[in-house]
């Protein structure tokens, strides 16, 4: 008997946010501080380019969220990419998100997880693996529950994320001592004119995730409404709190403290502020971060599985598109997501295989927003719930935004882009094998 079962649409306007924020807000604004002021040279244009950044999120964001409205359905990027270019597109765009990219993140933050662990607990190092894959089973097993569960766990991590993040704006803007501008890391090696650009691609990094939302167009109450309310105003909230965090760390250390602390500024800024207990207090506070981030991914991922098997384009679809009668969670498709990216875990160094795919993802990206002028063109009947502001030069500049992350993808890692490329030219041959089987 066919499934009749279907994904309940009970996500509110805060557990969208939480949504958006937790996915979006992970460890990179603890970590990326060090790596954005030695490419930017000074903290005037580290700022300037964490700023830079962030527009540029929120262009694509505005973008995203006029035809989000507009098709607010499960699968997101996967079910935009179908209907306005075709059935290849969109299979493409599911497949590299369902079989490398979103395991790849789920198997990363995992790893991150479990390192911060064993140094919190003071653990051997053999634990790391262990508690990786525990992580991750302990949150999927949360996600096979109803999306209530999940989305009530989503709003919890992102408030307690904000504990951190919050006394570090305080400290920063009332008791730092330095000026946030005008400060030049000396020790640098870059060049003194810096590399503003490679700044700024590194802040899109710590900004992506912001999308995901979309993926659960399908379980959102009145959706044409609250997923561009949810999308915009995350965005904002996470530009603002980057800014202010970025700020308050210069006004408390130096360029060259920075520089010289890398991945560590942002504890020793703890350390400093806080005394030891402080710096304990922030772990837990990435660690809370960290986890949250994760459970929207395990939350989002699933869903475009999903939605593909429902569409018949996936190898063993009808058990991917099962949905359990009782807590109207796709089971299949979240353990089969939770299996792949154990075996990264195991065997494949997630970091990598994720930096492989921000190319296509990237790719994608620009195809779908320039799908916005497409609709507007073609189906200029097409009810728009939400309309993007300043069209055209809001969907222009998340192009040139996205077209600028190619670009430099393409400059400095040109391998990287190959094999990510080949990732996805995988998919073809499958999806003409199972679209023959259908006919």
């Amino acid at each position: 008997m066919k499934q009749q079962v279907q994904l309940k649409r009970s996500l509110g306007l805060c557990s969208s946010l939480a949504l958006v924020i937790g996915t979006v807000i992970g460890s990179g604004i603890f970590f990326k501080q060090a790596s954005v002021l030695d490419y930017s040279h000074s903290t005037t244009m580290a700022l300037l380019a964490w700023l830079f950044g962030g527009l540029l999120t929120l262009a694509s964001g505005l973008t995203i969220a006029e035809i989000g409205a507009q098709m607010p359905h499960t699968g997101g990027l996967y079910f935009y990419m179908e209907k306005i270019y075709g059935k290849v597109w969109g299979f493409l765009s599911g497949w590299m998100q369902i079989i490398v990219y979103g395991p790849a993140m789920i198997a990363a933050l995992g790893s991150y997880l479990a390192v911060l662990l064993v140094a919190f607990f003071d653990l051997p190092n053999s634990w790391e693996h262990p508690l990786a894959i525990f992580s991750v089973a302990l949150i999927t097993v949360f996600n096979l529950l109803s999306n209530r569960y999940g989305a009530a766990l989503q709003i919890l991590t992102t408030i307690g994320k904000f504990i951190p993040i919050i006394a570090i704006i305080i400290f920063g803007l009332f008791f730092g001592d330095h000026n946030a501008l005008g400060n030049v890391v000396s020790q640098s090696a870059n060049s003194p004119a810096g590399n503003f650009g490679v700044a700024v691609l590194a802040t899109l990094f710590a900004y992506d995730g912001w999308i995901l939302l979309a993926n659960m167009g399908g379980e959102i109450k009145n959706p044409q409404k609250l997923l561009p309310l949810a999308i915009i105003w995350g965005l904002v909230i996470v530009l603002l709190a980057y800014i202010l965090v970025t700020w308050s760390i210069f006004s408390v250390l130096t360029a060259d403290q920075i520089h010289q602390f890398g991945e560590d500024a942002a504890p020793q800024f703890a350390s400093i502020a806080f005394g030891d207990l402080g710096g304990k207090l922030l772990n837990i506070g990435i660690i809370i971060s960290i986890a949250g981030c994760l459970n929207g991914k395990i939350m989002s991922f699933p869903r475009i599985m999903y939605a593909m098997a429902k569409n018949n384009d996936l190898p063993f679809s009808k058990q991917l598109a099962y949905v359990n009668t009782k807590t109207h969670s796709p089971m299949i498709s979240t353990l089969v997501i939770f299996g792949i990216a154990v075996l990264m875990i195991l065997n494949v160094n997630a970091d990598r295989l994720t930096e492989l795919c921000i190319f296509t993802v990237y790719c994608f990206y620009v195809v779908a927003f320039f799908g916005l002028f497409k609709l507007r063109l073609i189906r200029p009947q097409l009810s728009r719930p939400f309309s993007v502001p300043l069209y055209p030069w809001i969907p222009l500049i998340a192009i040139g935004g996205a077209v600028f992350v190619l670009i430099s993808e393409v400059i400095s890692d040109t391998q990287g882009v190959l094999a990510s490329l080949i990732i996805v030219i995988v998919g073809i041959p499958i999806y003409f094998y199972k679209n023959r089987s259908k006919q």
